[in-house]
């Protein structure tokens, strides 16, 4: 059974968290990761991406990602 999601809900999930070192992007402790939430489209998910990348400007190995869950969801045709 194949469910398909409204080709018009762009869904976004916005997380982050302290990495190990600024060469990768392995988190310190995946346990402890931030989930921001996940947002209708992409304009409000980088809306707050950027307010919790601002808020954790002084921390230099936290960081923030937003991950297209639409496309996860409803890959393209092969």
């Amino acid at each position: 059974m194949t469910t398909a999601i409204d080709s018009d809900q762009k869904l976004h999930l916005v997380f982050g968290g302290e990495l190990r070192d600024l060469d990768g992007v392995r988190f310190r402790d995946i346990k402890n990761l931030d989930i921001v939430g996940i947002f209708p489209d992409y304009a409000s998910a980088q809306a707050a991406w950027r307010a919790k990348a601002q808020a954790t400007v002084d921390s230099a190995q936290t960081r923030y990602f937003v991950v297209h869950l639409h496309r996860l969801l409803e890959p393209p045709a092969p």
